[in-house]
């Protein structure tokens, strides 16, 4: 059925990785300019390990989504896939992920728990029959091209690797000052754009950039309002443009709302760096009629409860 066909053998499948140590959060890490590209370098080592190559499975996106770190997989040879199953199968691509993020983030222990989906298909419980498993990846097709954040990570770590002789550390932090605009959560407190202040409901308030508490409480809270914010966001902001918001919609269908609201908010900081700030998010959120959310985010009033 699969080799058939003279079409190239292309698949697709969802890692999960968590951590069962409480105080080692991969989200968390891989959200960190810092750990990022230590985190991602852990990753792409692992899974060539696996496959006995570095091109034996691509990196298509990775998503944080609290507590895992989901990693996007294109299969492009039936072999390849058959030898990461079997690594996986067999607990060594575990294994080596483990060695390689204790190495890469210089942690004594990183220890991990697995899951592999394809699909709506859970592969855990198919593992021994290898070729049902080989079907299902065959049968999920990549929804979607390389992310660019993944291209620009592949270029970071070639880079590593040709000045291995730098000390290890100042090495991630030149490599990702390259990309720092586009980089989460500028320094807080950094001194802002000339709007120092803005008006909200007759009341002056500091602007500043945005925070994690921020992204939180408006993923948390926004809602199905998400994509009217968006759109009103993209009038001042290039990564937001058209069909940015729908595709967002779509790719992260199956996570809901949050995972939807909290993606958005994250492009919006990325592209703008220190020029994200609560002011612009404040005037967005008043234009959907969203005060409520707006008094949240502005410490007006500590219930939960938000349109």
């Amino acid at each position: 059925k699969m080799a058939g066909s003279s079409a190239p053998w292309i698949g697709s499948a969802y890692l999960f990785l968590q951590s069962t140590c409480k105080t080692i959060v991969l989200p968390s890490l891989y959200e960190s300019s810092q750990k990022k590209p230590s985190v991602f370098k852990a990753l792409k080592l692992a899974l060539a390990d696996s496959t006995g190559s570095v091109n034996g499975v691509d990196m298509l996106k990775v998503h944080c989504s609290h507590p895992h770190l989901i990693v996007q997989l294109k299969f492009c040879k039936q072999e390849n896939c058959r030898r990461f199953l079997q690594s996986y199968r067999e607990g060594a691509l575990q294994e080596s992920l483990q060695n390689h993020l204790q190495l890469s983030l210089a942690m004594t222990t990183v220890p991990l728990e697995m899951e592999l989906k394809a699909g709506n298909e859970h592969l855990d419980n198919m593992l021994k029959d290898e070729d049902r498993c080989l079907e299902c990846i065959y049968r999920e097709k990549p929804d979607r091209l390389r992310d660019e954040e993944i291209t620009e990570l592949e270029e970071c770590l070639k880079s590593l690797i040709v000045h291995q002789s730098i000390n290890n550390n100042m090495a991630v932090k030149d490599c990702m000052s390259l990309n720092s605009p586009s980089l989460p959560y500028p320094s807080q407190g950094s001194s802002l754009s000339p709007q120092v202040t803005f008006i909200f409901q007759g009341e002056e308030f500091a602007n500043r950039t945005l925070t994690p508490d921020d992204h939180q409480k408006f993923a948390k809270l926004v809602s199905k309002k998400w994509k009217q914010v968006g759109r009103s966001l993209q009038k001042n902001c290039r990564a937001l443009r058209d069909p940015v918001i729908d595709n967002l919609a779509l790719e992260y269908d199956r996570e809901g709302l949050y995972e939807q609201a909290y993606q958005l908010l994250l492009r919006f900081i990325q592209s703008e760096g220190k020029k994200a700030t609560i002011a612009r998010l404040i005037a967005a959120l008043e234009e959907n009629g969203l005060i409520s959310l707006a008094e949240e985010l502005l410490g007006l009033h500590s219930n939960e409860d938000c349109s």
